[in-house]
């Protein structure tokens, strides 16, 4: 009974997204949902520039084959080296909380659905070490309207410009705990954080920089407090400036690593076409 009740709770949450994004199914035309939407890709791709943290293994692609083979047909194959959580990724609740869910653990309702993007490029173009605060959700509260409960947050720091340069990026081309110290970009302040999960019930937050919590943080206070509350985290995220402001959807699905306190991440934005 549980498995079905499971099951009906996914369901209910699909139907809801495909609602949400304004689309009907055209039993004329296979496209459906799809055409009537515009999609836009949030993630940067995986290669050998990829952003990782500066004590992290940059990300690897070993060619194992690529050839012509004695039977008559063409083979390739890959081998992938990478860190958890190098370029765009999500962060699982055990990254920052013990015991909480792990990366396959995340129930899929938290990785789907409604989503605001909160845009807050012009603060952080004056200060790499800008943290988003209430005051900015309240602002764009004031001309969007409430974020509705249940909500997938996107901060858009305007940082996904500066791709794949570390220095500007990172605020730093140095690796190792030497990196670590120098690193200078913009997060989410820790207070603003316990605002969102406790005044309006998010259940994902992402931001468009290496980490949700801002370049100079030693306590990762925003990771805590977020995580601790089953509130997965996108980080490095592209494309935040091509979305509209409210009333799209998100498909944010990392792969689904048994144990893994976070993972690469492909995700979407599902704009409805009126907007």
């Amino acid at each position: 009974m549980k498995g079905i009740m499971y099951k009906r709770r996914i369901l209910v949450t699909v139907a809801s997204f495909m609602l949400g994004a304004g689309c009907v199914a055209d039993r004329q035309d296979g496209g459906g949902i799809w055409k009537q939407s515009r999609i836009v890709d949030l993630t940067h791709s995986f290669e050998s520039d990829t952003i990782v943290w500066p004590t992290e293994q940059d990300f690897r692609l070993i060619v194992q084959h690529a050839e012509d083979t004695s039977d008559g047909y063409y083979y390739a194959s890959n081998r992938i080296e990478m860190p958890e959580h190098g370029g765009t990724h999500s962060d699982a609740p055990i990254h920052f909380s013990k015991g909480k869910q792990t990366l396959d653990q995340v129930p899929l309702e938290k990785l789907v659905g409604a989503s605001v993007r909160i845009d807050v490029a012009v603060q952080c173009a004056y200060d790499r070490d800008y943290f988003v605060a209430i005051s900015d959700i309240t602002r764009w509260e004031v001309e969007h309207g409430r974020i509705p409960n249940d909500s997938i947050v996107l901060l858009n720091t305007g940082y996904a410009r500066f791709w794949p340069s570390r220095k500007d990026y990172l605020g730093t081309e140095l690796r190792g705990q030497e990196g670590v110290q120098a690193l200078h970009f913009p997060g989410l302040h820790p207070e603003t954080a316990a605002w969102l999960v406790r005044e309006r019930h998010v259940k994902a937050v992402g931001i468009d920089t290496a980490s949700i919590d801002y370049g100079q943080s030693m306590a990762f206070e925003t990771h805590i407090t977020l995580l601790s509350h089953n509130v997965p985290v996108f980080e490095n995220l592209a494309n935040l400036d091509d979305l509209p402001d409210r009333d799209f959807n998100v498909i944010a699905l990392p792969m689904k690593i048994a144990g893994g306190t976070g993972g690469p991440l492909r995700v979407i934005a599902v704009i409805p076409s009126w907007h």
